[in-house]
């Protein structure tokens, strides 16, 4: 028989809505990040920098992209005979089939992968967070205490503390209760989303909860735990943690890796980041372009100025382009004369000469207030805006645009263009 002491489950399915239209033909996970990147390749190098080498990766919401860029895991060390990544897709059964239904569902439809390796322990990792966690020092502290699940959490501002599930702890960090997203919270202590169960305890929770419509962790299966008097721990962590599930906090964190002392570092030798790299060209910069406190991609081309922005790959950007505070994903072409402050462009966007984009001042968006209500110029992938136009704040595009659908030859801040094969 096959035997690890410990396998991750990594919940990449998620759909991430309030990414708004960078989420509409590719699960959040597979969003481009840091200029060469994706999401999810932040949790996998922590699995294999970890040395936990048996990765299931669950998917449902638009796979294809992420699925192509894991393949069998080589840019990770995760190509194993024994063990590896595994995508991990919902399927059909004998009594029918069932999409994943929620985070603790999701997990139960997979208790045979688990199974055939017989692990101690599953850790449970979300796809879709930014950060560096040694899993092997939360595995060493589940142990020391006898746990049967580990919690880690990290404190957050009291005023941003019902987001989140609360922990509350005594002296010894076990967790005597806990609160799903509290009104009034009691606490600032955080779950991070990222769990270790002994296998025994998960596997008696899942069955037991498995009858349970969109079964959960964090409002089902930690509250029965708790009721069955399982031993339950917080693991206090204090690095760089970022959940970039909305648009301000996917271009915060975006913008503070081209800090000067960057909080999140990219370059540290001892805890490497790996990708899927693209066999592409070198960057080029001409003679007449300006480059300031940014991170630009390979097969880049720049003839025009960049500032405080991160520029994906086999990006061009004309001569004449000014790009300010923003983030260009790859294959997109930035047009002669463009000015771009404070936008997100999705992958292969195309924007006409002459076109601005971030103009005028805030105003409440007229298409979804709860994603977009921020200052940004959202456009998503495969995009086209036509020549000489002018968007303004807290928009949102999506689709090949042109002078027709800009009202005297502007989008005003709030505004939005959905074409025909967009959101809605």
């Amino acid at each position: 028989m096959i035997k690890k002491e410990m396998i991750a489950m990594l919940l990449a399915g998620g759909q991430g809505s309030r990414l708004g239209v960078l989420t509409q033909k590719v699960a959040k996970p597979a969003v481009s990040f840091g200029g060469k990147y994706r999401i999810i390749d932040f949790p996998l190098s922590n699995c294999i920098n970890s040395g936990v080498d048996t990765v299931g990766v669950l998917t449902q919401y638009q796979p294809l992209r992420l699925n192509t860029h894991i393949g069998i895991g080589i840019p990770w060390d995760l190509d194993r005979n024994v063990g590896g990544v595994t995508i991990l897709p919902p399927y059909e059964r004998s009594k029918g089939s069932d999409w994943y239904t929620g985070t603790a569902n999701a997990i139960y439809q997979n208790l045979e992968y688990m199974e055939t390796y017989n692990p101690d322990y599953v850790l449970i990792l979300s796809g879709d967070h930014i950060y560096k966690m040694d899993y092997e020092v939360m595995l060493e502290y589940h142990k020391a205490n006898n746990a049967d699940i580990t919690i880690a959490a990290m404190p957050v501002p009291i005023e941003e503390a019902s987001r989140f599930g609360i922990l509350i702890t005594d002296e010894g960090n076990r967790i005597t209760e806990f609160e799903e997203k509290p009104v009034n919270p009691r606490s600032n202590l955080a779950s991070m989303g990222i769990y270790i169960f002994s296998f025994k305890a998960l596997k008696e929770a899942l069955l037991r909860m498995s009858d349970v419509p969109g079964c959960d962790f964090g409002k089902h299966i930690i509250p029965y735990c708790f009721e069955e008097g399982k031993r339950v721990f917080a693991y206090e962590y204090n690095g760089y943690w970022k959940d970039v599930g909305t648009l301000a906090s996917y271009w915060e964190a975006n913008m503070e890796l081209i800090d000067i002392i960057p909080e999140f570092n990219l370059y540290e030798e001892y805890w490497k980041i790996y990708t899927k790299s693209d066999i592409i060209p070198p960057q080029y910069v001409s003679e007449e372009a300006i480059i300031d406190r940014s991170i630009v991609g390979e097969g880049t081309e720049i003839y025009g100025e960049v500032r405080n922005s991160v520029i994906g790959s086999g990006v061009v950007i004309k001569k004449g382009a000014v790009v300010k505070d923003s983030i260009i994903m790859r294959e997109c072409v930035i047009g002669e004369d463009v000015k771009i402050s404070k936008a997100i462009l999705a992958e292969n966007v195309t924007v006409g000469t002459g076109a601005v984009l971030g103009a005028g001042e805030y105003e409440k968006s007229k298409y979804d207030p709860k994603v977009y209500q921020f200052d940004l110029v959202t456009v998503g992938e495969n995009s086209v805006i036509p020549d000489q136009v002018t968007i303004g704040k807290n928009t949102a595009i999506v689709g090949i645009t042109v002078p027709e659908d800009y009202k005297d030859g502007e989008l005003l801040s709030g505004d939005y263009i959905i074409k025909a094969g967009g959101m809605r």
